[in-house]
């Protein structure tokens, strides 16, 4: 498996960066976190996502999506509502999301 971050694209687009602490023992997160990859890839517009987590336990990822209507529509998935409700419930100590409109994008890539 090749590590990559995710390309640049044209511009506009949008990011979601959502930055999170868990909890000591966050019991079904995996599989939940697993379940949401699937359904994210699935709403049109979806662009890709970046994950990472630091060995102090700050975890940040950054999602990717063409246009706010494929934001919103990830937003009101029913699965993904009740992920959230469980995660504030179980999973997080803490988290934060900010939303930003992505208006230049380049990449590089080595041969």
């Amino acid at each position: 498996m090749s590590i990559k971050p995710v390309a640049a694209h044209d511009p506009p687009y949008y990011t979601v960066v959502f930055t999170s602490v868990r909890t000591e023992r966050p019991e079904g997160y995996g599989e939940t976190a697993e379940r949401m990859k699937k359904l994210v890839e699935e709403v049109p517009g979806f662009l890709g996502y970046e994950t990472a987590r630091t060995p102090g336990g700050l975890g940040i990822t950054v999602g990717y999506f063409r246009d706010e209507e494929a934001i919103a529509t990830w937003q009101r998935n029913p699965e993904h509502q009740a992920a959230q409700k469980r995660g504030r419930a179980e999973w997080y100590e803490s988290y934060s999301v900010h939303v930003g409109k992505v208006e230049r994008s380049y990449c590089f890539e080595r041969d």
